[in-house]
């Protein structure tokens, strides 16, 4: 966490600046926007405008999140981007440790005059002006709760910063099953919930939200399953045309990677997709107990992320990638257990 004069000083800088911007990352998912909106409730309950601006769209299952609406898509509106950047005083940066992963938005992040904030879990953060990065913690979500319970503010959480942030720690989490779940989490959520997140509509907003064309775009990513099983690897895939057949939408594939670690002996997954509009292929890699995928992913797939969930890609074709993969596997990866 801050420090207690970094905080004093923070807070005083949001007392004074009038052009802040609340940054999320390239395919922003549930803790992104989670995140970003319940600091946008925040910042408005004490009386501070924002305005937040992420590279990309973002899924409709999170288009329901209150004041989601107002969300500023750069892609789409470059144009009202190239002036919010270039009046901004403050940035809070919030879900990725470094500039590259806002895509096009890096450019005006670094030569912006603003003072930045930044706020997540991810390793390996970029320098910024100020910093809180915390590795341990599941969700920006739950950072951002902890921020303004240090700031002395939990009596200003409502039920909008309430449900933005459980959203976001319930999709980070896993739905809770994941190893960095703690009590402390556990208490955010009790929390959360007395102060008016509701678990059964948000849950049926994030789960409950399949179209029959997901569903069997599910079914031809489970039938791509190949397993490893002396590396206690599963491997998934999808193409493009398969994507396209399906009538693929943002989001569709979230949460196809962990159907892998379901499976009994299972201890590392990668899901290999095809981007639609891109000459690449989008890795997702997952794993159980100590065996770090963002290591991985680094080293081999120009990725990283957290200890057991990171991503990657590879320029090369799809079957090229997984050839390559399991060639790493078997020839550079001793032990998955």
């Amino acid at each position: 966490m801050f420090t207690y004069e970094k905080l004093i000083e923070i807070k005083q800088l949001i007392k004074e600046k009038e052009n802040i911007l609340i940054l999320a990352h390239q395919n922003p998912d549930g803790d992104a926007i989670g995140s970003s909106l319940g600091l946008y409730h925040f910042l408005h309950k004490i009386g501070v405008q924002s305005t937040i601006i992420v590279p990309n769209e973002f899924p409709k299952f999170l288009k329901w999140m209150p004041d989601a609406k107002n969300i500023i898509i750069g892609e789409y509106r470059t144009k009202f981007v190239d002036i919010a950047f270039k009046n901004a005083d403050l940035i809070f940066c919030l879900d990725f440790n470094t500039s590259t992963r806002i895509n096009q938005l890096e450019t005006k992040l670094n030569e912006s005059k603003a003072i930045k904030i930044l706020i997540d879990h991810h390793q390996n953060p970029d320098c910024f002006d100020y910093v809180y990065s915390d590795t341990s913690q599941p969700a920006t979500c739950q950072m951002i709760y902890k921020f303004i319970e240090t700031l002395g503010e939990v009596s200003k959480i409502d039920v909008n910063i309430a449900t933005c942030l459980y959203t976001g720690i319930l999709t980070d989490t896993g739905s809770f099953r994941f190893k960095n779940t703690t009590s402390e989490t556990h208490k955010i959520i009790a929390s959360l919930i007395d102060k008016g997140a509701q678990p059964n509509i948000i849950s049926s907003n994030i789960f409950d939200c399949n179209t029959p064309e997901r569903l069997k775009l599910l079914g031809t990513v489970l039938d791509s399953i190949e397993l490893i099983q002396d590396k206690n690897t599963a491997i998934l895939y999808i193409t493009k045309n398969q994507l396209l057949e399906f009538s693929y939408q943002k989001g569709d594939t979230e949460g196809f990677v962990n159907y892998g670690l379901s499976i009994i002996g299972i201890k590392f997954v990668a899901f290999f997709m095809e981007d639609i509009q891109n000459d690449f292929v989008k890795i997702s890699f997952r794993s159980k107990g100590e065996f770090d995928v963002n290591k991985f992913s680094r080293k081999y797939f120009s990725g990283g992320g957290h200890i057991n969930a990171a991503g990657g890609r590879s320029e090369l074709s799809l079957m090229d990638t997984i050839s390559r993969f399991k060639n790493i596997i078997k020839t550079e990866v001793n032990e998955i257990s």
